[in-house]
């Protein structure tokens, strides 16, 4: 896989899984008293802490399972499942619950300020999605494909504020049947990248185990 391709597969993976665009109702339900300007600053702040908690999981997490023991083709089938139940869900055209609860929801609603908590961790940089940067980062072969891994992320970051600051006067411009396919679409493709991540993980099970073909 050359820098291309990988730029691609991480991209479109971390904008599947973060889905931006989905959490614009919710965004907007969490702050009916603020104003577009606040709006827009709480947006900004989010997708801050959003890029250095994906970029912090993609540098260090590998170390991390090594200081717990964990083997990479066991994270990669434990993530595999994580997404598939996002991708379920998404393909249902609803928010899945491994992204952000009621709870999450009612209390983020609650608060003042919600860009740090609940809207950057859990809803844009959920468990689904420190996952897909942790696993895409120990795929990456050389220095080219973990800075496209890096630009992957600050993109999808960037975008994430573009649609959330779009938002921040309403979503006259968000067709709810527009959502729906998207999130589809979207759902399909994640459910394919976790399938591929699995196979990924299967493949490597004989090598961790010693065992000969």
């Amino acid at each position: 896989m050359n820098i291309l391709e990988f730029f691609l597969l991480a991209f479109s993976s971390l904008f599947a899984i973060v889905d931006p665009i989905a959490v614009v109702p919710t965004f907007l339900a969490m702050t009916p008293e603020d104003s577009p300007p606040e709006r827009i600053k709480m947006a900004r702040l989010a997708c801050l802490v959003t890029a250095g908690v994906l970029l912090a999981f993609a540098v260090f997490g590998k170390w991390i399972f090594h200081l717990l023991g964990i083997t990479l083709p066991a994270f990669q089938m434990a993530g595999s499942v994580v997404l598939l139940l996002v991708a379920l869900d998404m393909i249902q055209a609803r928010r899945s619950a491994v992204q952000e609860t009621e709870e999450e929801t009612s209390a983020g609603a609650a608060k003042e300020d919600i860009a740090i908590t609940p809207l950057a961790v859990p809803m844009l940089a959920g468990p689904g999605a420190i996952t897909t940067c942790v696993m895409l980062h120990n795929r990456a072969q050389g220095w080219g494909q973990q800075m496209a891994l890096v630009l992957s992320i600050m993109l999808v970051s960037g975008l994430s504020y573009l649609i959330l600051r779009l938002s921040a006067s309403g979503t006259r411009w968000l067709s709810p049947i527009a959502l729906k396919i998207g999130t589809r679409i979207m759902g399909l493709l994640l459910a394919a990248i976790a399938m591929q991540f699995l196979i990924n993980a299967l493949e490597q099970l004989p090598a961790l185990f010693k065992i000969s073909p």
